[in-house]
């Protein structure tokens, strides 16, 4: 039974007001206003009063306020932190209704967003160094998340009304350790089909077997790029060469290296219309049971094992996703249409971009944790920094 007072049910406490001491690590924020400076004049085209007081730079400044500061836990509160004077001024923002903020997905179209992650992975420099990181340049690994949304979501397409959400289909620089670019749609969407939309030129591809298809292998092959897929281990095909197996490629599993002249029986259709290769690869599974990876590529330049070691890196983009929706947060959605939803998320890469180019090491529970200390304000600036050292020091 609720417990009463006078014959009134007791309301839930409120969250405490934000105050501008709690906020903290604006010396990371000062290098945002020439990044985001080019999104002041979207959305303004309908603004014939010319009287918009929330701009679209200074709206995804104060997202990613709310992602490095873990005082900001909901849209209401960085309302609250709008009314700050120390906020107004490094952001440019004057004091904002919830409405304004609520319509801001309304306004602001995403895709400029998109451009903005595609631009700061070009500035991130690689993490691995040596012969293996430099025969695999470019390597992408590609997969989707789901990120559940709730019932009321109707664009949110998935299994059923009582089960909606978005996905996030990413494509992830292994070498480098961040996100390269992305799109958000309803959960129901077609990856391959995602992939098919974002295939750029340079990039060696590591696919599982929810893209397993010759079509999209050829697509890929036709915008410029290479890819690493596992196919189904009942993959008929024609063998034009079986190549011997290294020492290094029996280390790594590898059973069998095949050049294949036609993927397919005599019937098929020759999607691909050269020669690629399969590297079959055994390994033993976590309970014991050992399996066969069926690899397939058009780097018929790749020793074996590097093949093997492609594929072993697609598992980067899921500790990303455990990261991006765990750690960092991007489970709670701050919006329910698309455009917000794709906003958030956006800016959530962004953020985590921004953690690789100031850090020069891909985003851990350790230094997110550290640098949420000193947000927090439980450690200073000189302790982060020295964390950060002692990181760099480890490495060497």
């Amino acid at each position: 039974m609720a417990w009463r007072k006078l014959g009134t049910i007791m309301a839930a406490p409120r969250q405490p007001p934000v105050r501008e001491c709690d906020l903290r690590g604006f010396k990371y924020l000062r290098k945002l206003p020439p990044l985001l400076e080019r999104l002041h004049a979207v959305g303004t085209g309908r603004d014939k009063a010319a009287n918009r007081q929330l701009f679209f730079d200074q709206y995804t400044a104060l997202l990613l306020l709310y992602f490095f500061n873990p005082i900001l836990t909901s849209l209401r509160g960085l309302q609250q932190a709008t009314k700050l004077a120390k906020v107004q001024k490094l952001l440019g923002v004057r004091r904002t209704s919830l409405g304004s903020l609520s319509e801001a997905t309304g306004v602001f179209a995403a895709t400029h967003l998109q451009r903005i992650v595609q631009e700061l992975a070009t500035e991130a420099t690689p993490l691995y160094q040596g012969r293996e990181a430099e025969a695999l340049q470019g390597l992408t690994a590609v997969d989707g998340s789901i990120l559940p949304a709730l019932p009321h979501m109707a664009w949110a397409l998935w299994m059923d009304d009582h089960h909606r959400a978005a996905k996030l289909h990413l494509q992830f620089d292994v070498l480098k350790g961040v996100p390269v670019d992305a799109t958000i749609t309803p959960g129901a969407s077609s990856e391959p089909d995602q992939l098919r939309a974002m295939l750029q030129a340079g990039r060696l591809s590591v696919i599982d077997r929810g893209y397993a298809g010759y079509q999209l292998y050829r697509d890929i092959l036709d915008a410029g790029s290479s890819f690493v897929g596992r196919v189904k281990d009942n993959t008929v095909f024609t063998v034009a060469e079986e190549r011997p197996l290294t020492a290094a490629a029996q280390a790594a599993g590898v059973v069998r290296d095949v050049v294949i002249a036609k993927l397919g029986t005599d019937h098929h259709k020759d999607y691909l219309r050269r020669p690629v290769r399969l590297v079959i690869v055994r390994r033993t599974r976590r309970d014991g049971t050992v399996e066969e990876l069926w690899l397939l590529t058009d780097r018929l330049d790749l020793p074996a094992e590097l093949v093997a070691l492609a594929y072993c890196y697609r598992w980067t983009i899921e500790l990303f996703f455990r990261w991006f929706k765990c750690i960092l947060g991007c489970r709670h959605l701050l919006a329910e249409d698309a455009n917000g939803v794709a906003i958030q998320v956006y800016v959530a890469l962004i953020a985590s971009l921004l953690i690789v180019l100031w850090t020069g090491r891909k985003p851990t529970r350790r230094t997110w944790e550290m640098l949420q200390f000193y947000l927090s304000g439980w450690a200073s600036l000189d302790e982060v920094e020295s964390h950060l050292a002692t990181l760099k020091t480890d490495d060497a």
